[in-house]
């Protein structure tokens, strides 16, 4: 319970008064749990280290109060005025900031798991390294706030402004971003150069992209290594992939059952937007002219080179894509190890040389 004889000084005291009635008395724990605060004027108070589990101070006027490290744990702080208030390393989990104004608040380290933000206005806040795990900022104005560090695991931003605030070093998993202006977002540190995109999912990669070279070996082999091999390719066929590897190629054979939760032009369009570029045998095509019709028309920087068995004919639907500059001339073969062989002068080097004439690389 929360001491009785604190609330009353809180009440009658003006902030002097409190900061000297403090320094005579550092000893005292401020207990303030589940105190009715409606409404009480605080601005400048010192309540650092204050506990006010469960307390309510809805409407209350806190600007420039100091409450680092205090815990607020299920606290109701809704409508509150705290302009540039110290909340630095307070526990806030689960507190309520409903329709508060927090211009310019400091919650350095803060704790925000599971709190309610929404409608609240937290421009120019600074929530540099805090957990805002499972917190809810429906609708709330957090324009030029700083989230450097901050970790948003199941945060809702729904209908929330984030334009010009600092996502730097941000952790971004499983958010809720519908309706959400995030316009400049500034992925650099605070004396770096801004770089600034318009997606917070996006700015976590980016960011990973310009500051980890693992990341971006990776993104490097994934644009100039991967070939996505399309048709019927019998086990005895697929030595065709081992050539490949032998050449440093990453190939991806697209000969599995189609995902549950997609649609198989779908798959093969995400797998051809990676490629450098495909080799398609259209020897006993089946599925293969609705895998050329996702891709073709769509991707020109991606070379399609066709493979077709001497002994067979183009289906009839292929004489479409021959309008198309990046579809190759099908490459005839006789079995399996004349397409070996001819493998890099007919395959590999005219999609090569296609690949450089389409986006100039």
């Amino acid at each position: 319970m929360a001491d009785k004889q604190l609330i009353h000084k809180l009440k009658h005291l003006n902030a002097g008064q409190w900061e000297k009635w403090r320094d005579g008395n550092a000893e005292v724990n401020l207990d303030l749990n589940g105190a009715d605060l409606t409404g009480i004027r605080l601005a400048h108070f010192n309540l650092s280290n204050a506990h006010l589990n469960n307390a309510k101070l809805d409407g209350a006027v806190l600007s420039w109060a100091n409450l680092e490290n205090a815990v607020l744990t299920s606290a109701s702080f809704q409508g509150v005025e705290a302009t540039q208030a110290n909340l630095n390393n307070a526990s806030c989990f689960m507190t309520t900031f409903t329709n508060s104004s927090l211009v310019g608040a400091e919650f350095v380290g803060a704790g925000l798991e599971g709190a309610l933000c929404r409608s609240a206005d937290f421009r120019s806040v600074n929530l540099y390294d805090g957990d805002l795990s499972g917190t809810d900022f429906t609708a709330a104005n957090l324009r030029g706030a700083n989230l450097s560090h901050c970790h948003l695991v199941d945060t809702i931003l729904d209908r929330a402004d984030l334009t010009t605030s600092c996502v730097y070093g941000i952790a971004v998993w499983d958010v809720s971003l519908v309706g959400t202006i995030q316009h400049d977002l500034n992925i650099a540190p605070e004396d770096a150069p801004a770089i600034r995109v318009d997606n917070l999912e996006v700015a976590q990669f980016i960011y990973l992209l310009l500051n980890n070279q693992k990341v971006r070996h990776v993104i490097d082999t994934i644009t100039s290594k991967v070939v996505l091999i399309l048709g019927r390719f019998t086990p005895e066929r697929k030595t065709i992939l081992d050539a490949l590897r032998r050449r440093d190629y990453l190939p991806v054979l697209f000969d599995f059952e189609k995902p549950s939760n997609r649609d198989i032009t779908e798959t093969v369009s995400t797998l051809a937007h990676m490629a450098k570029f495909v080799i398609a045998d259209i020897t006993d095509a089946k599925s293969i002219p609705q895998e050329l019709m996702a891709i073709v028309p769509a991707l020109p920087s991606v070379p399609v080179q066709p493979l077709l068995l001497a002994s067979q004919r183009e289906y009839g639907m292929f004489e479409h894509f021959k309008r198309y500059p990046w579809v190759l001339p099908p490459h005839v073969y006789q079995d399996q190890d004349s397409l070996l062989a001819s493998l890099e002068s007919h395959v590999i080097g005219p999609a090569e040389a296609k690949a450089k004439v389409q986006t100039g690389k």
